[in-house]
């Protein structure tokens, strides 16, 4: 085993090394349309693409299958190389490319078996559905058969071109689809072994109703390749009602949170055709727009964080049989994968991160079941009203979604996209469940709370615990904090726009930490007037709470509240809290209850210790956004493929999230907002978007990172809807003909 990792390792390295030699020339925007192959395209009519400065498409179809098809191409040009990766990961097929360090994807994702559903669910698409996805797949082949070169990632792993498939576009949307919920038993499965797991468990289902006032067995690359299949997705989305808007019509903010990586895990694109009119944002290889507006409405929505799966503990007499799969592993011989599988789903125990001695545990998923995705998200972005809004997500199951709508009447609304078990326990008493547990009769979206022009004249979702209803929907959710102060921003203003949307979406404030700042500074006492922890205690004094780039305040509240977590709470139990989503209220919580003396000898020690390694520094001192393609995780040579990191403001609970652990240490922003858009309704050409990185995956094009700097600034790209508009500002056009 050690030898093929090596002989994976050495193979790598020497295509790298190889790129490494050739000068990479930047390419110009019309020197990269000009790799478009134009002629030939699988359309019926000649079709017009218009592209903006930052290589943004809107495609003009005279029918809907062209459109689709020309949506295809868009998908293949700027982002050919990421769809590839991601349609190895989702076939369970990255050792091909990268040997064994690919093994362990490929057997989570062969044992999970995401694509267990397929055959059913292309059996029952609608007939306006499946033309949709096979002309789009049409597009990617016709892009991969004559554009006169391939992406680099493909060469350096060896990917060569197959044709793409109705079936591969319906397999990536169930990767997408993946459980939230899957990562979080990956980390916590250890956990059950400790003395003091029953307890533990009860506060990490209850972590996010903590008031702050009172007292994984797979590879770091598995994980990462799981994480950015949206295993942990997030949000913040909103809507405003005219009654609260400026212009007199809805108003909607969308600011997804996701893996920060290049390129992008969206793009953005604009079509017009008999049937589809919108833009938006959309995941590359998936052709709907998943956020987004059309002439009359506006969509958004954020993670539920729902429990669509069950890991089941299989009764002993239940019957169990095996299945095969066969790994290809590049350069070595192919593994054979035995999987047993149980009545309630494959039998996960083989997997290191799920192996237990005295259980048989499967996984039962909604996802294993047929359902509709692409035929709602369709629909949802044709919808004119929130009737038809709501109607769209009747054979929606998987990923749970809490989705946001407005449209240019003034209303709003939200409703969860969901297909759940109907269970009766809203706190399990352990990560495995029984195999009843409500799977007989599950939840659709019909079932599940929603809200129509609600009486405070705004929504908001935060990835926070749904309100209203009895439905259990999820177990483990964000703190409350982002969706706190939404609200709190939402009615400190009797009127709404632009503008004060975009200050909501690049907000670094957190009442939680000034809470926390207050009671420490109590604690110490006269202990902070000390001369050699005066200047700690002084940035810690004067902070607003803002964790902006440039703040010494929060750096040295940051410091202090590590070196006292280091010391009140066990690295064993920090690493249980960062299972979920509550790490820094389960250490609060744990902090408040030491001891009084036991906690101020360690917070006379957390001071000290914190005052040593402040130096005055400020928050994005230490606080860095690196953007990097996957293959810069590689030392030395992946250089090539990483941008310099730079200052982030925002922390794991602002609105402008950028997440990160507990540490003392400069460190990398992993994951956090990643994409925004605003739009005002009262105006159909009044969107505007913005991408961490750029809109072109290809690693040379003068648009692979153009909008870095238009992000630090907090601006965005207008994005018209209506076609005149377009044409107007859109200086570029192609035209792909039959």
């Amino acid at each position: 085993m050690a030898l093929g990792r090596f002989r994976a390792a050495a193979h790598l390295v020497r295509r790298m090394a190889a790129a490494q030699l050739k000068r990479r020339r930047v390419l110009t925007l019309d020197e990269r349309l000009q790799m478009l192959p134009l002629k030939g395209a699988p359309v019926s009519r000649p079709v017009g693409i218009f592209w903006d400065e930052h290589q943004i498409p809107f495609i003009e179809a005279e029918t809907d299958e062209d459109c689709a098809a020309a949506l295809g191409v868009v998908h293949a040009h700027l982002r050919l190389g990421q769809v590839e990766l991601m349609r190895l990961i989702a076939k369970g097929r990255v050792s091909e490319a990268v040997g064994r360090f690919g093994l362990g994807i490929d057997s989570l994702v062969r044992t999970f078996d995401i694509g267990r559903a397929m055959p059913a669910i292309i059996a029952e698409l609608p007939a306006e559905t499946r033309r949709w996805l096979e002309g789009f797949a049409r597009g990617l082949n016709h892009y991969t058969d004559k554009a006169p070169a391939r992406p680099e990632e493909c060469a350096l792993l060896g990917i060569a071109p197959e044709p793409w498939t109705l079936a591969d576009i319906v397999l990536l949307g169930r990767l997408a689809a993946a459980d939230v919920n899957w990562m979080v038993w990956m980390r916590l499965m250890k956990g059950r072994s400790r003395p003091d797991w029953p307890e533990l468990w009860k506060r990490l289902l209850r972590h996010d109703l903590l008031s702050f006032e009172s007292g994984t067995g797979v590879s770091s690359a598995a994980g990462q390749a799981i994480a950015n299949a949206a295993m942990r997705s997030g949000s913040n989305s909103l809507c405003v009602a005219g009654a609260r808007s400026e212009a007199g019509a809805g108003l909607i903010a969308n600011d997804p949170h996701l893996p920060i990586m290049l390129p992008n895990v969206w793009l953005l694109a604009g079509m017009k055709s008999p049937s589809h009119h919108a833009v938006g944002l959309m995941v590359p290889g998936i052709p709907f727009i998943g956020l987004g507006r059309n002439p009359e409405a506006a969509w958004g929505g954020a993670s539920l964080h729902a429990a669509s799966s069950d890991l089941v503990a299989v009764p002993n007499d239940a019957p169990l049989h095996e299945r095969v799969e066969r790994i290809a592993i590049r350069g070595e011989p192919d593994l054979v994968l035995r999987i047993r599988e149980s009545p309630f789903g494959p039998v996960v125990n083989d997997l290191p991160a799920f192996r237990t001695r005295n259980e048989t545990l499967a996984l039962r998923w909604i996802g294993h079941r047929p359902s509709d995705e692409f035929t709602a998200m369709l629909g949802a972005a044709r919808a004119k009203n929130w009737e038809e809004f709501r109607a769209a997500f009747a054979g929606y199951a998987v990923p749970g979604l809490e989705m946001n709508y407005a449209d240019s009447s003034g209303h709003i609304g939200q409703l969860i996209a969901a297909k759940l078990p109907r269970r009766t326990a809203p706190e399990p008493d352990d990560i495995p469940s029984a195999p009843e547990n409500g799977w007989d009769a599950p939840m659709t979206s019909a079932d599940l709370p929603s809200r129509f022009d609600p009486q405070e004249s705004f929504v908001a979702s935060a990835n926070a615990r749904p309100q209203g209803g009895n439905a259990i929907v999820g177990f483990h959710f964000s703190p409350p904090d982002r969706i706190a102060r939404l609200s709190q921003m939402l009615t400190a203003d009797d009127r709404m726009n632009v503008a004060k949307l975009m200050r909501i979406q690049g907000d670094v404030h957190l009442a939680q930490a000034l809470q926390q700042r207050d009671a420490l500074l109590s604690w110490l006492g006269d202990a902070a007037k000390g001369s050699r922890v005066h200047r700690l205690c002084n940035a810690i004094s004067d902070w607003d709470g803002n964790y902006d780039a440039d703040s010494k305040g929060a750096a040295a509240f940051e410091l202090l509240f590590f070196h006292l977590a280091r010391a009140l709470v066990s690295p064993a139990r920090r690493a249980l809290y960062d299972s979920a989503w509550g790490t820094r209220g389960l250490i609060w919580a744990d902090i408040l209850a030491a001891p009084e003396e036991e906690r101020r000898q360690a917070l006379a020690r957390a001071v000290s210790r914190a005052s040593s390694g402040f130096g005055g520094r400020p928050w994005g001192a230490c606080h860095r956004l690196l953007l990097s393609h996957p293959l810069g995780m590689i030392p030395a040579l992946g250089r090539r493929y990483r941008l310099p990191d730079f200052p982030a403001g925002g922390t794991s609970e602002t609105l402008m999230k950028t997440a990160h652990g507990l540490t003392n240490k400069r460190h990398r922003v992993r994951y956090g907002s990643v994409a925004r858009h605003i739009s005002d309704l009262s105006d159909p050409d009044a969107n505007y978007f913005a991408l961490l990185g750029g809109q072109d995956g290809w690693f040379a094009s003068a648009n692979f990172a153009d909008q870095v700097a238009l992000w630090r600034r907090g601006d965005y790209i207008s994005l018209p809807l209506r076609p005149e508009t377009v044409r107007a500002r859109f200086a570029r056009r192609i035209v792909l003909t039959p």
